[in-house]
């Protein structure tokens, strides 16, 4: 059985959307995304504060 991946306290720095989640050993993570199209870029933090320098330092390489 799939685990099932439900985000909360998402919040959107910019481009990067910022999310809330448990990952497969149940410990909480937050997770970094950009949405601009063909960037690609994501990562895992383990504290929100971190995910959110993330997103106010992320630079799209893709023009």
């Amino acid at each position: 059985m799939p685990a099932r991946d439900n985000f909360h306290s998402v919040m959107r720095i910019g481009p990067v959307q910022i999310g809330t989640h448990r990952d497969r050993n149940g410990r909480t993570t937050h997770a970094a995304v950009c949405t601009a199209d063909r960037c690609g870029w994501s990562a895992d933090y383990s504290s929100q504060s971190a995910a959110q320098l993330a997103a106010r330092t992320h630079r799209c390489r893709v023009r």
